[in-house]
């Protein structure tokens, strides 16, 4: 999460006037036409049940674009399974669901009706390929994958940009699932990694009859956004000293060689295109990439990859020092056509989800700028106010009320320094910590009994753990053969730009 990582959590408005629950609850029966909600969680499972039988011998394909509002974009061949991409018709603002919609992508990894299914969120683009959750891999089920809200291509036209916070997005999930629930009448479990383990959540906090389950790997919860000190605490001990020391140096070098460094950006910027209206100037966005280092790196990479380092920084070359920046944080991200693409994160980072700033002191007075806040990634054009206490109450409703959630986090992974954490009001939920592991920790990476539970407890809330793991966890492995294509390991990132973000 890039300081944008400046990404971290932020939410809602109904949280002050009216109480969340009841708030969310009288919006979602606005926004429903097709589902009824007073019969709540048990009648959707008993209607879903009658369809799969009613509907035994209609293609599922059918079944799915028979739901009001749901139409096809394409269906992809995958051994073992149906893809379906498809768009959603949502309204715009679920509390007046009649002042407009727009199309919302989701897609439908489709394995039997008679399996449970992981609803999986990135909290940004939804991917238009197959691919697997791991829990999906542990449960061998079904799995929904949802396009955030604002994400294009599924943004509202004209884009209302107030309609952008984290309980519209927790009812947007909650009206798909509400559809598809009538076909997949089997357990759901919510799951998503980083902006998207933060979203499973607030889905959870909203809407917390939906889902049998929760999964969140490596999700920040910033609670008080103008407190960050436990950042400064973790890149102070982090990896070895070693490893501080050489990204310490790479990080100074770069910018006592603002100068011939910053020739070659702009070189590089006029070859590329790149404009920088938004962020300011190209000193800023230089600033910001170099900035980004230390984070990237340990967001990203394992204490492994430090040899990649360069020992003296003092003594390397210019090019030596470009190639490690542009490598771990990405000189093409804070141009105007790189944030493009994640203006709704940074907004909802200075709006509600907050965003963590680190001092660096081992930069002394090299920096001009310090870390940037979110609104300097955000067009001016776009209004911004946050919301100190959204944050707040998901993170008591977490601690007081969390049910079957399950947090998985990476020891060296920066966004794992405020993390989300279980009170004693917390039944069936746990919080598991990867040694060593980084933005990319999975259940496969953590210590033998920990997986072991894990593992068991996410087929357990499923309800398809075998016999033998029921009367030994320790028995448990997922249910599916890890397939290459289909899966990540344990430690893989997902990063398409070489950028901080949950």
């Amino acid at each position: 999460m890039r300081k944008a990582l400046t990404g971290v959590l932020s939410l809602a408005v109904l949280i002050g006037t009216v109480g969340a629950a009841g708030a969310s609850a009288g919006a979602a029966t606005a926004a429903e036409p097709d589902a009824k909600q007073s019969g709540g969680a048990a009648a959707i499972s008993r209607a879903g049940g009658e369809a799969g039988s009613d509907a035994s011998n209609q293609d599922v394909k059918d079944r799915i674009l028979a739901i009001p509002g749901m139409s096809l974009i394409e269906e992809k061949p995958y051994a073992g399974y149906r893809y379906f991409v498809l768009n959603y018709t949502q309204p715009v603002d679920h509390r007046r669901p009649s002042k407009g919609t727009f199309q919302q992508r989701i897609t439908v990894l489709h394995k039997d009706t008679s399996r449970p299914t992981v609803f999986s969120t990135s909290g940004y683009n939804v991917s238009t390929n197959p691919s697997r959750s791991e829990p999906t891999q542990i449960i061998d089920g079904n799995q929904v994958s949802l396009e955030y809200r604002f994400f294009t291509p599924s943004r509202p036209a004209p884009a209302d940009w107030s309609k952008l916070d984290i309980w519209q997005a927790a009812s947007d999930q909650h009206r798909v699932f509400t559809a598809l629930k009538k076909i997949y009448g089997k357990k759901w479990l919510a799951t998503g990694g980083s902006k998207g383990g933060m979203t499973a959540t607030y889905f959870e906090r909203f809407y917390p009859k939906d889902m049998d389950g929760v999964v969140a790997y490596v999700a920040p919860n910033d609670v008080v956004n103008d407190e960050d000190s436990a950042y400064d605490r973790f890149f102070r001990d982090v990896g070895t000293k070693e490893c501080r020391d050489r990204l310490a140096g790479v990080q100074r070098e770069a910018l006592v060689r603002r100068g011939p460094l910053q020739k070659k950006y702009k070189e590089y910027a006029a070859a590329n295109g790149y404009t920088f209206n938004t962020v300011g100037s190209l000193d800023r966005a230089y600033e910001a990439v170099v900035l980004d280092y230390v984070w990237a790196f340990w967001q990203y990479s394992l204490l492994a990859d430090c040899g990649e380092i360069p020992a003296d920084a003092k003594k390397a070359g210019d090019q030596e020092i470009w190639d490690s920046v542009d490598g771990i944080s990405g000189f093409s991200f804070f141009a105007d056509q790189g944030l493009e693409p994640y203006t709704p994160y940074f907004y909802q980072a200075g709006t509600q989800l907050g965003s963590p700033t680190i001092k660096q002191p081992w930069l002394g007075n090299l920096s001009r700028y310090g870390y940037q806040p979110p609104r300097a990634f955000v067009p001016r054009s776009i209004p911004m106010k946050f919301d100190r206490g959204a944050m707040r109450d998901v993170d008591s409703w977490v601690r007081n009320n969390a049910r079957r959630m399950m947090y998985v986090n990476g020891e060296n992974d920066p966004w794992g320094a405020e993390p989300f954490r279980l009170g004693r009001g917390a039944k069936d939920s746990y919080v598991y910590t990867v040694p060593g592991g980084n933005h990319g920790a999975r259940v496969s990476g953590l210590v033998a009994d920990e997986k072991a539970k894990a593992t068991a407890d996410i087929q357990r809330w499923a309800g398809v753990a075998p016999a033998a793991v029921q009367a030994d966890p320790a028995k448990a492995k997922p249910l599916a053969k890890f397939d290459t294509r289909l899966d990540q390991r344990n430690g893989e990132v997902e990063r398409d730009e070489a950028t901080l973000r949950p």
